[in-house]
C-alpha cells in the first residue's frame, strides 16, 4: 500500500524521467544542429486567468507585482501604495469597496491553486484601498475638454464607473440619481457592515471631485424624459440596476406583507425598517457568485478549489443573506429557506455557520406552495413541503407538507429592472435592457446600459459594463464603428507603455531599414503580446519552482446570536502592510517574467542574458544572444511563469 504524499513536499516534475518531449520527427533535424539552431526562445505575454476571470478587467498580476516589490514606480519617492492603488483604478474605482464584497472569482481562477492555495487578492486589493483612502488619494486628472456631454442615469456602480471613465477622456458628464445618495446596490442593497458607509462614500467622493455633476432626487422618464435626455446629451449611459425583485410565484403572494428582498433592504439601508414585526420568512433563491466562480475555474483549467477567507453569498444569495443577517440584528426571529438541501447549498460552509451564529433558522431541501392568508387578507404563514433538486428544478415530495407561521414573508429569488413610466421604450419584454456588443442600445442611436439592467450579476460585472461602454462610447462620439471585443476582455498590460514611461521605447522605424536583426533598437524583439486572446493555464507554468507558502488570512469577528442584536460594525479585520507584501510574493506572475533569474542561470550556452539595469522595465529582464542559442529548450522549461515559448526564426 502506497504511503500518503504530502502536498507540502510534491515536486510538480515536469517531464518524467528519460523523456524527451521535443521529439518531432519533421522539425528534430533542422532544430537541433551542431552549434547553431533555427528555433529559440520567444518571450509571450499571456493574460494570467486571475484576471481573465475577472469581470472588471483588472490587471491584478500587475499590482500584485507591485506589491512584492518587483515592480517599482517611475516617479522618484512614490510609495508602493500609492504605485498600486494608480495601476488598480486603471479599471476599477472602488478598490477598498471590491476587496471586500466581491466574491472573487480572480481567487477561484488562480493557478496558485495548484501549488498550495490561491494568492489572497482580495485582501491586497482591501489594503491598497484603504490607505488610499486613508492618504486621501485622487483618481487621474480629466483630460482636455473634448466638447461632448454624456448623461449618466444612475448613480451604482455601472453609473459611477462608467461616469469616470467618461470624465477621464475629457467628457463633460451629468449624473442622474433617483434616490439622494449615490452608491446604488452598494449603498441600498448591501448594509454597512459589509461596505461601511464612510469608506464607500470616500471613493464615490474621488469620482465627484473630477467634475461630475451629479442630479440627486431625479427619476428619469418622470422629472426628466427621454427625449430631454436626446436633446442636451451627446450620448446617454443607462446604469438604472434591476430595482424591482421577484415576487415567489404561488398563490397569495401579492398579500400586503409580503415584499422582495430588494425592497426590504432599499428600507432598511434608509432607515425605513418597522420594528413590530418579528417572525420573518426569507426564501431564498441562487447567485450568480458561483456561477463566475466555476468560469473562473474553467478559465485556470483549475482543478483545485480552497476556502476564502471571507464567506462569499453562494446558494443562499447575497440579497436573502443580507436580508437575514440584517433581520437578526434587529432582534428578530429569521428563518431563511433554500430549495437545496444544507449539506448540498454552494454557499460557503463558514457562511452558513456564520448564520446560524447569529440566530438565522436555515431550512434547507424546502420549496414554498402557498401564502396562507388570515381573514384579513394578510400573510399569517408560508406554507412549504420538502423537495428533490432535478438539476435547478425543485420536485415536490408528496406527504411532506408543512406550514412557518410568520408576521412577514419576503422573496430574494431574483432581481429585474424598473422600465415604466416613460422608459417603456427601452424594455426588452422581460424587464431589461437589450444590448449589441459594447453596451450599446439595440436600435437606440445614441442609447448604452451597462449593469444590473442588462443582466442582474456581481458589483465588479457592472463595473466591467461601465468601462467597456465608456470605450464604445468614445468610439462613437468619434464617429467610429462598433468593433468585435477582444476575447479577454481586460485592461491588459502593455509593454510599450510600461517601456515609455521609464523613457525606454524603441527608435522610429524608418522604411529601408534591415528586418530580422536583434541589434537594431527600432522594435521590441523577440516579444509576442497574446493577451487579449490566450489565458495561460497553470500547466504551462514550471510549477516545481514553487515551495508550498501558507495564504495568508483576513480574520472576521464572529458575533454570536446574544450580541449581533444592533450590531453593525464591520466584521473584516483587512490585512496590514507585511501581509500584503507576503501574498504579493506568492503571485505566480502566470505569463510574464519575474525576473527569476532561471533562464540566466540554467542557459548552457550563455545564451540568455540579463538586460543592463538602465534598461530593464517589467516584461524586458532578460535577452537572448542568438549567435549562442543552440535550442535546447532549457530556457522554456524552467521558465515559472510561462513566459518563455521556442519559437521558429528565420
Amino acid at each position: 500500500m502506497n504511503e500518503p504524499v504530502d502536498p507540502k513536499k510534491v515536486t510538480h516534475r515536469r517531464f518524467e524521467s528519460g523523456k524527451n518531449p521535443w521529439e518531432w520527427e519533421d522539425l528534430q533535424e533542422k532544430i537541433f544542429q551542431a552549434d547553431h539552431s533555427y528555433k529559440c526562445p520567444t518571450y509571450i505575454h499571456r493574460a494570467p486567468p486571475c484576471q481573465g476571470s475577472c469581470p472588471s478587467g483588472h490587471d491584478i498580476r500587475g499590482w500584485l507585482a507591485i506589491a512584492r516589490g518587483m515592480d517599482k514606480s517611475p516617479v522618484e519617492g512614490q510609495s508602493w501604495q500609492e504605485y498600486a492603488f494608480n495601476r488598480m483604478v486603471e479599471a476599477n474605482p472602488f478598490p477598498a469597496s471590491m476587496g471586500r464584497v466581491c466574491p472573487a472569482p480572480c481567487e477561484d481562477g488562480c493557478n496558485r491553486n495548484e501549488v498550495d492555495d490561491f494568492v489572497g487578492i482580495n485582501g491586497v486589493e482591501q489594503y491598497v484601498g484603504d490607505w488610499a483612502i486613508q492618504n486621501n488619494l485622487k483618481l487621474p486628472e480629466p483630460g482636455p475638454d473634448t466638447g461632448k456631454r454624456i448623461a449618466v442615469i444612475g448613480g451604482g456602480p455601472a453609473g459611477l464607473t462608467a461616469a469616470y471613465f467618461l470624465r477621464r477622456d475629457g467628457h463633460a458628464v451629468t449624473l442622474f440619481e433617483a434616490h439622494d445618495h449615490l452608491g446604488g446596490m452598494m449603498r441600498f442593497g448591501i448594509p454597512g457592515y459589509r461596505t461601511p458607509r464612510e469608506m464607500l462614500d470616500a471613493e464615490i467622493k474621488r469620482i465627484i471631485d473630477m467634475g461630475v455633476d451629479v442630479r440627486l432626487n431625479v427619476t428619469v422618464g418622470l422629472g426628466v424624459t427621454v427625449e430631454q435626455l436626446e436633446k442636451e446629451f451627446d450620448a446617454i449611459f443607462w446604469g438604472i440596476g434591476a430595482q424591482k425583485g421577484r415576487p415567489l410565484p404561488i398563490p397569495g403572494a401579492d398579500a400586503p406583507n409580503c415584499m422582495t428582498g430588494v425592497e426590504f433592504l432599499d428600507a432598511f439601508n434608509q432607515g425605513w425598517v418597522v420594528h413590530t414585526a418579528r417572525r420573518i420568512v426569507v426564501v431564498g433563491g441562487g447567485d450568480t457568485s458561483i456561477d463566475v466562480a466555476s468560469v473562473a475555474r474553467r478559465l485556470g483549467h483549475i482543478s483545485q478549489t480552497h476556502q476564502h477567507d471571507i464567506a462569499d453569498h453562494g446558494t443562499l444569495g447575497y440579497t436573502a443573506h443580507d436580508v437575514t443577517g440584517a433581520l437578526a440584528r434587529e432582534g428578530v426571529q429569521a428563518t431563511l429557506t433554500s430549495l437545496f438541501p444544507l449539506e448540498k447549498m454552494m454557499a460557503a460552509e463558514r457562511e452558513r455557520e456564520d448564520a446560524l451564529r447569529e440566530g438565522v433558522d436555515i431550512k434547507g431541501g424546502v420549496m414554498p406552495l402557498e401564502v396562507l392568508l388570515d381573514k384579513d387578507g394578510k400573510a399569517r404563514a408560508l406554507k412549504m413541503c420538502q423537495c428533490e433538486m432535478q438539476g435547478n428544478a425543485p420536485k415536490p415530495i408528496e406527504g411532506t407538507e408543512f406550514e412557518i407561521e410568520c408576521d412577514v414573508i419576503i422573496s430574494a429569488i431574483g432581481q429585474m429592472g424598473d422600465l415604466a413610466e416613460g422608459l417603456e421604450a427601452l424594455d426588452n419584454g422581460n424587464g431589461f435592457i437589450a444590448i449589441e456588443p459594447g453596451y450599446k442600445v439595440k436600435e437606440m442611436g445614441k442609447h448604452f446600459a451597462g449593469g444590473d439592467i442588462v443582466r442582474p450579476h456581481l458589483l465588479t460585472t457592472a463595473i466591467g459594463h461601465g468601462r467597456i461602454a465608456s470605450e464604445t462610447i468614445n468610439r462613437f462620439l468619434d464617429g467610429k464603428d462598433n468593433f468585435k471585443r477582444p476575447k479577454v476582455d481586460v485592461h491588459q498590460f502593455n509593454l510599450l507603455e510600461e517601456l515609455h514611461q521609464r523613457h525606454l521605447g524603441p527608435d522610429p522605424y524608418n522604411p529601408g531599414q534591415e528586418r530580422g536583426t536583434s541589434d537594431a533598437r527600432y522594435a521590441v524583439h523577440n516579444y509576442e503580446d497574446r493577451g487579449s486572446s490566450h489565458i495561460i493555464p497553470h500547466s504551462d507554468l514550471f510549477k516545481g519552482h514553487f515551495k508550498w507558502e501558507d495564504r495568508e488570512k483576513r480574520s472576521e469577528i464572529h458575533v454570536d446570536s446574544e450580541s449581533v442584536i444592533g450590531n453593525f460594525e464591520e466584521r473584516i479585520v483587512g490585512f496590514t502592510e507585511e501581509q500584503a507584501k507576503r501574498e504579493g510574493e506568492r503571485c505566480m506572475s502566470c505569463g510574464l517574467c519575474f525576473e527569476c533569474d532561471n533562464c540566466v542561470i540554467y542557459c548552457p550556452q550563455d545564451a540568455v542574458f540579463r538586460v543592463p539595469k538602465k534598461d530593464r522595465a517589467v516584461g524586458r529582464y532578460v535577452q537572448t544572444d542568438y549567435t549562442r542559442c543552440i535550442g535546447c529548450h532549457i530556457c522554456a522549461d524552467v521558465c515559472p511563469t510561462g513566459y518563455i515559448q521556442m519559437g521558429l526564426g528565420e
